[in-house]
């Protein structure tokens, strides 16, 4: 976790700067979106300038890359939580007997 200092520096954690490229001297972007604030590193490609083929060859690399860590994880087993999935679709519904 990076600290504001008393003159509103912040300082930038090495392995973030290696993985994009972010030099001593290098002006970055700061933008406001919403709750977060964005750092643009300096050789950052705006998404609109990019074209469409490119745009989905990032989506589909984005798309493996969440599949893999899908892949990953283990998902938990279906047995003992208490229910079956049957329960699910007749939950809420009036007693025919």
């Amino acid at each position: 976790m990076a600290r504001v200092t008393s003159k509103m520096q912040v300082t930038l954690p090495r392995s973030l700067a290696e993985r994009y490229g972010i030099r001593p001297g290098d002006d970055i972007q700061f933008e406001g979106d919403g709750a977060f604030i964005p750092i643009v590193p300096p050789n950052a490609v705006a998404a609109g300038d990019l074209g469409v083929e490119a745009r989905l060859r990032l989506f589909d690399a984005a798309t493996e890359r969440q599949r893999a860590r899908e892949a990953a994880r283990p998902r938990p087993g279906a047995t003992g939580r208490g229910w079956t999935r049957d329960e699910l679709y007749d939950r809420g519904r009036p007693d025919t007997d």
